[in-house]
């Protein structure tokens, strides 16, 4: 059975002091199946405590967003970057058992760097792999954007190289490089078999406008669902999606009736 969950990096964000003790008034005030929970930067001395709060919350963290940090290092691939990422990704696999996540989403390239160099993101994924299923974790890497290239390029790539790999695919993600009719194309079909992840987003603008990357609430931007979801229906999808779209205000405000809409749709989409 399909669950929608919530991201964490939805409604938690710095101008709410990244208190992720909102997830217990997120769980109380919302009906979804669960979280994708989005590590930040500044948790990493805060493990323990997260993890013991996070044990109180009425609904589980299904799945886990290594903190992008991971990506950006890899991609900058300067003296250091890779140990760098490679401890920074153990923690994050470790982070995710705590949680008892049962996937992590993982941006391969991130940033300014992005995917300059993608010959070497791509060379660091069997060891990132090995790293997560070494902590009963099932790795996915998300079609994030690029500076250089395209994340379906990549993603091509990444499936003929690794068959084994599994994906997060992003609607908002393939939208802003005009690439969500793509999936659907005939010569694309095994392509689909490696997606184990549905991030639901909404986005608004040209190819490419880098203006327009705020992730949007369903409806409010030009992602045909209907058409997704139909083809999702077609394909036989089974797996879970992700409601990502920014929740909060300036104020830290959170507004939880907006998130629960999403929530919706997505249940209305998949009858």
């Amino acid at each position: 059975m399909h669950r929608v969950l919530c991201s964490t990096g939805a409604f938690i964000g710095r101008s709410n002091g990244r208190d992720y003790r909102l997830m217990k008034l997120c769980a109380d005030s919302m009906d979804c199946d669960g979280f994708e929970f989005m590590m930040y930067d500044d948790w990493y001395d805060k493990r323990d405590e997260i993890e013991a709060f996070v044990k109180t919350v009425s609904k589980p963290v299904v799945t886990f967003h290594a903190e992008k940090n991971v990506g950006e290092l890899i991609s900058r691939n300067e003296p250091g970057d890779t140990e760098g990422a490679v401890r920074l990704f153990k923690m994050n696999c470790d982070m995710a058992k705590r949680l008892k996540a049962e996937k992590m989403v993982l941006h391969l390239w991130n940033g300014i760097h992005s995917d300059k160099d993608f010959e070497h993101n791509a060379s660091m994924y069997p060891e990132l792999r090995d790293i997560a299923e070494e902590h009963g974790i099932l790795l996915t890497v998300e079609n994030v954007v690029c500076n250089v290239g395209s994340p379906m390029e990549h993603l091509k790539e990444l499936a003929s190289r690794y068959p084994e790999i599994k994906f997060t695919f992003d609607t908002k993600m393939a939208e802003f490089h005009g690439e969500l009719g793509e999936l659907y194309a005939e010569e694309n079909r095994d392509l689909f078999g490696h997606i184990a992840h549905i991030h639901v987003n909404d986005y608004k603008g040209g190819v490419k406008d880098w203006s327009c990357l705020k992730t949007l609430h369903l409806g409010r931007g030009q992602v045909d669902f209907a058409g997704f979801f139909d083809f999702l229906k077609k394909m036989c999808y089974t797996g879970d999606f992700t409601i990502e779209s920014t929740s909060f205000d300036k104020t830290g405000i959170i507004d939880f009736a907006a998130m629960q809409q999403n929530v919706d749709r997505v249940r209305e989409l998949l009858k």
